[in-house]
């Protein structure tokens, strides 16, 4: 029986050991590929992370709760995502393999947030503290110049979503989505896709169906 305790918790051990490394492995070559960070750097960053793995469907937080971290996705699909008063929900982003989210003005002001962040499919994260994040960022000016980066990127991608919302067709934004997102369209239910274009599934189905008949 005590044999068989200390082979679970090898086992588990062991599974632990590969989810740190491969999660290192992917944030190191992530980082190697869009800053010049120094390897003592990547690892100072990397060791004040906490690694998570959350299942389909489950939630990082929700609306009413603070948002606490800043996110790295290493693989797997997050959404961030508001129900309204009737039920129905409204998907302002997704978050793939190699970005970062969270909701900004709970993290900033540190009250509840208006949103959801929950794991569309199974997924490997990477959660900062806000201070230690911060401390991060005080401390080298490489990982500072990426994190401006990709706030810059984030305002970018909001600004032409917002544009598109509100100058577009359906069909235009379902041609936009799928310029931008080619390798969403096998990831996502067409619900979502749906909720993230601010149209009815009744209407995407029709436009999708529309296209199948003209090519």
């Amino acid at each position: 029986m005590l044999r068989s305790f200390l082979f679970i918790a090898e086992v588990i051990s062991y599974r632990k050991f590969l989810y740190f490394w491969l999660m290192h492995a992917e944030f190191e070559n992530y980082l190697r590929t869009h800053s010049d960070l120094t390897s003592s750097a990547i690892e100072k960053i990397f060791l004040l992370s906490v690694q998570k793995v959350l299942k389909r469907n489950a939630h990082i937080f929700k609306a009413g709760e603070i948002s606490r971290h800043k996110i790295f996705v290493v693989s797997g699909m997050l959404r961030t995502y508001s129900i309204s008063a009737d039920g129905s929900e409204h998907i302002l982003q997704f978050s793939s393999e190699h970005s970062w989210t969270l909701d900004v003005e709970s993290y900033d002001k540190q009250i509840p947030s208006k949103v959801n962040i929950g794991a569309i499919e199974h997924s490997e994260v990477l959660c900062w503290q806000k201070s230690d994040f911060n401390s991060l960022l005080a401390e080298i000016p490489a990982f500072k110049r990426l994190a401006d980066q990709v706030i810059s990127q984030n305002i970018y991608y909001n600004r032409h979503r917002m544009l598109t919302t509100l100058s577009s067709t359906p069909e235009e934004r379902y041609e936009d989505f799928v310029r931008s997102f080619p390798s969403y369209l096998s990831r996502l239910p067409l619900r979502m896709i749906a909720a993230y274009l601010g149209i009815s599934l009744k209407t995407l189905t029709r436009i999708r169906h529309g296209q199948i008949q003209r090519s």
